[in-house]
């Protein structure tokens, strides 16, 4: 308790919080802008802080790394381009829900799921923190490879009717994440002699091809049919009322705290990243929804805007942001690539992430943890002016001068991710492939999380192997490796649960026929 009360009494300064609220507006700002991503806002603002004390300038940072998080579900939700790839799954129901009207609603859910899961997790990283910088040493490469699986197993939770459709587009992102050399043998692959691809494709860059520039193709097609059929440009959603019912909040509860244990473990976890953390939660929220509302009188359809398709993501990608440091600052472990950039941010103060920090520096250290539990708290109120600012300055442009906006924003992101050309043709290609998978009803979920995951369970395999000599009984060891056969148990069953549905269903089925 006394770390905290040292950590709160550097925090309240007014300097300091004054910077704090800065980054948090600077973050929903840059999170709202369909192209320019958390990495890309957090690299900007590393050179800026060096002119300020180290407190002020790990505030900022705290700021923008939490905010720019949620501000992305703002563009997802109303053009249904995501401001950061923290709201690709967001995009979905968040923008199916604007075009029934509830865009206040969606807007509304979006933000306090980021508050909820924000908060969650600063109060874990400010009590367990050394507990979980325990749990994360325990993972070595096996249990890294057992973890892949059970994500990519949360794939059963993206794909609703075709489900070979859905084993296809993950089957696409696994063979796109292969592209480049290898990280095991050093040899090239599918690069064609463009030395360009030598790490694989430019995972920005593609990211806002297969959304921002699909998008403006969906845009450029209604827009050519209602010129055709002379019908008069749809408006942008109105943004309408954003309070919340009780009883919309009490249905949410349980997504909540699910979505936010889920972005907890996740972000605990050297290297597992953000996006894996809002699939799992994306699809537990799926079977959930299914299992629970699907069918309803008044209820969509999921993917046709289900509150919980909202709470979910946006729940667990805040809930990364903090637990993500605990890896950091109690190890030197980044937990993610905008975490990682912490370490720049420090350095560039002569400070060292790591146990020597709270032995040294435990003002700064303590500052930071609960720095992540302020900013939640000030981005509540601050989102909703963000919201309806930008709502009333950007998203009021007439659609036909939008499509130009969005796709100078897109392509000037694709750019500026490494001031490379190529990128741009990433961007214009991922594109056109998204918008044919679309036409083809080919869902997109399934790819990015195979893109996601590809690199990195081919890396946890290979050397999970090469340590027990091609032994693949290691992963299901439970005296060495008791975690990773929990998570292969795991992800079976969530391979088996529609299974043991369907066949459920079938009965049921033809128990109503015989009862006919």
């Amino acid at each position: 308790m006394d770390q905290i009360l040292l950590g709160f009494s550097t925090l309240i300064q007014p300097s300091v919080l004054m910077m704090l609220s800065i980054g948090v507006f600077v973050g929903l700002v840059v999170g709202s802008i369909p192209g320019v991503n958390d990495n890309i806002a957090f690299a900007v603002f590393i050179p800026f802080s060096f002119s300020l004390p180290v407190d002020q300038a790990l505030a900022l940072m705290v700021g923008i790394y939490c905010a720019a998080a949620a501000g992305g579900a703002i563009p997802a939700i109303m053009i249904r381009v995501p401001g950061t790839a923290s709201a690709l799954l967001t995009t979905i129901n968040g923008n199916a829900m604007a075009r029934q009207g509830k865009a206040g609603q969606a807007l509304s859910i979006a933000m306090t799921s980021s508050v909820i899961g924000g908060i969650l997790s600063a109060i874990v990283l400010l009590i367990f923190a050394p507990a979980l910088a325990r749990v994360a040493l325990r993972f070595g490469y096996v249990e890294n490879a057992a973890l892949t699986v059970l994500g990519l197993s949360s794939v059963v939770g993206l794909v609703s009717g075709n489900v070979v459709k859905g084993l296809v587009s993950a089957a696409i992102g696994l063979l796109i994440s292969t592209i480049g050399y290898s990280q095991i043998t050093g040899t090239p692959r599918y690069m064609f002699g463009n030395f360009n691809l030598v790490e694989g494709i430019p995972f920005v860059p593609l990211l806002v091809g297969l959304f921002g520039v699909a998008a403006v193709f969906e845009l450029l097609r209604d827009h050519a049919h209602e010129r055709r059929e002379e019908i008069e440009n749809e408006p942008l959603p109105a943004i309408g009322s954003m309070r919340l019912s009780r009883k919309l909040i009490g249905r949410l509860i349980p997504t909540w705290l699910t979505a936010s244990a889920i972005g907890n473990f996740i972000g605990v976890l050297p290297g597992a990243g953000m996006l894996m953390a809002i699939y799992i939660a994306y699809g537990q929220a799926a079977r959930r929804f299914r299992e629970h509302y699907e069918g309803r009188p008044g209820e969509p359809k999921w993917d046709e805007g289900a509150p919980e398709g909202i709470a979910a993501p946006e729940a667990a990608n805040n809930a990364v942001t903090a637990s993500s440091m605990v890896p950091l600052l109690s190890l030197g472990i980044p937990g993610n690539s905008t975490s990682a950039l912490f370490i720049g941010a420090m350095a560039l103060h002569g400070l060292a992430p790591g146990p020597l920090l709270f032995a040294q520096h435990a003002d700064i250290a303590w500052m930071v943890m609960v720095a992540f539990l302020a900013c939640n708290l000030v981005m509540g109120p601050a989102a909703f002016v963000v919201i309806h600012t930008v709502t009333r300055t950007i998203f009021a442009i007439p659609r036909d001068v939008m499509v130009g906006i969005i796709i100078l924003l897109c392509l000037l992101g694709a750019y500026s991710d490494g001031n490379n050309l190529f990128n741009v043709w990433v961007a214009v290609g991922a594109g056109v492939a998204a918008y044919l998978m679309k036409v083809a009803d080919i869902p997109l979920g399934p790819a990015i999380l195979g893109l996601v995951l590809g690199r990195q369970m081919e890396a946890a395999f290979s050397n999970s192997l090469s340590i027990s000599h091609g032994n693949w009984l290691v992963f299901i060891d439970p005296v060495t490796h008791p975690i990773s056969l929990a998570m292969i148990a795991v992800a079976a069953l969530m391979w088996l649960a529609p299974v043991v549905h369907g066949i459920r269903y079938l009965h049921r089925r033809r128990k109503l026929i015989h009862a006919a």
